[in-house]
This record gives C-alpha cells, sequence and structure tokens, in this order.
C-alpha cells in the first residue's frame, strides 16, 4: 500500500478513536509528517484524501480542522464541480458498456474476483474504513473494466484513475449513505455473474446517477 494511503488510514482510525476531535484542529504538517514518519508531500495527499471523504477541512490561515460527520454538501474536494461532471460523463459513457460486455464475456471462474472485491469493499464500510472502501470501490470498477475484454476500455479506466478514484471517494463522505453504494455494486455484480448484459447495463447506469446524485451532481444522460 502507498504511503499516503496508510497515513490516511491511520489518521482515519486516530479520528474515528477520539485521538483528534470534531472541531480540533490537527497539529502543523511538518509536526503531523514528523509523527508519522513521513514526507510533507506524502502528508498533503493524505489530507486530501481525508478532507475528500469528509473527515478533514483546510481553513485557510489556520491549519487543518477535523470535521468527521460533515454532509457531503461541505466538501471542499480539490477538483472542480465541471471536472467531476465531465468524470461523471465520461463514466456514463464507458462503464454502462463495459458492464454488459462482462456480463456477455465473463466465465463461471472469473466472477469470484468480482465478488471479492465487493465484499472487500463491504468489509470496510462495515468499520468505517473509508480508505479501504475507496480501494475497492476503485477495484471493483477496474475490474469490470478488466471482464469487458477490451483493452481499450481498461487503458482509459486506468488512464483516468485520479479523476475517477476521486468521484468514487466524493459519496463516501455522506456517512449516512454509506450502504446505497454497495446495494448497487451488488445488483451490477449480480447481473455480471448471471450473464444478463443488459440487466448489467441498466444496473451500472443505475449505480452512476446514484452516486451522482449523492454528491449533488445532476446531469441529462449522453
Amino acid at each position: 500500500m502507498r504511503m499516503p494511503n496508510i497515513a490516511a488510514q491511520t489518521l482515519q482510525r486516530q479520528i474515528l478513536s477520539g485521538a483528534y476531535q470534531p472541531g480540533q484542529m490537527l497539529p502543523g504538517q511538518r509536526v503531523l509528517a514528523g509523527s508519522l514518519g513521513i514526507s510533507r508531500a506524502s502528508l498533503r495527499e493524505a489530507l486530501s484524501m481525508l478532507e475528500t471523504l469528509g473527515f478533514i477541512r483546510a481553513v485557510p490561515g489556520k491549519g487543518t480542522l477535523v470535521t468527521a460527520g460533515r454532509s457531503v454538501g461541505q466538501s471542499t474536494a480539490t477538483q472542480s464541480s465541471a471536472e467531476v461532471l465531465a468524470t461523471y460523463q465520461l463514466r456514463f459513457v464507458l462503464e454502462p458498456a463495459a458492464a454488459a460486455l462482462a456480463a456477455r464475456a465473463v466465465e463461471a471462474q472469473l466472477t469470484p474476483r468480482l465478488w471479492g472485491a465487493q465484499t472487500r469493499f463491504e468489509e470496510s464500510l462495515k468499520t468505517l474504513d473509508l480508505i479501504g472502501a475507496s480501494r475497492a470501490d476503485l477495484e471493483f470498477h477496474q475490474l469490470i473494466a478488466d471482464l469487458s475484454g477490451n483493452a481499450v476500455f481498461l487503458q482509459i479506466v486506468r488512464s483516468f484513475e485520479d479523476r475517477i478514484s476521486h468521484s468514487l471517494s466524493l459519496p463516501l463522505a455522506d456517512h449516512d449513505r454509506l450502504w446505497e453504494a454497495a446495494l448497487e455494486h451488488r445488483a451490477i455484480a449480480a447481473a455480471i455473474s448471471a450473464g444478463d448484459a443488459e440487466g448489467a447495463r441498466h444496473a451500472m447506469q443505475a449505480h452512476l446517477l446514484g452516486t451522482a446524485q449523492r454528491v449533488g451532481i445532476t446531469f441529462v444522460p449522453p
């Protein structure tokens, strides 16, 4: 696992355990990086993850405020709304087609890989390990592109991994609606496992529209 992810998980656990309370400022970056044994560049990446997931908020001129439990509507995401919208539009064009192709092409011995990613996603949600959930979420979507058998689909998904990962993380900041994505994932995985191409396509479309709605983005499907 990359150092920023490890640092983000460590800070997340400290926030959830009460070591850092909502409303409290985190130590300065130099002190915090030293305590975690990482570079300040890795720390900044970890803090960006935690901000996207709703655990902290940067306060100009003051530092980093612990805000665990705030709603996604308060997000100060690093990507603009236009960039996030563009990412969802790209995903809506690409991922339903990938899911349908995966349903047509998938072999029985490969479906455990998909359900394995789903299990890791749900186990992370149970413990509110949103860093782990975000990683498993990305794995689930990349795996569908891989199972589609279309190498170009997979290449596009990997090329835009940072943008897609960010769009996947944003809904996780709404801690009251975490399980909606899990249920949508189950519908996608079930349709792919059953070889139901149209069911997989529609389930992925519903998932993408649902996740966009949970972060306050509405768009007309292409």
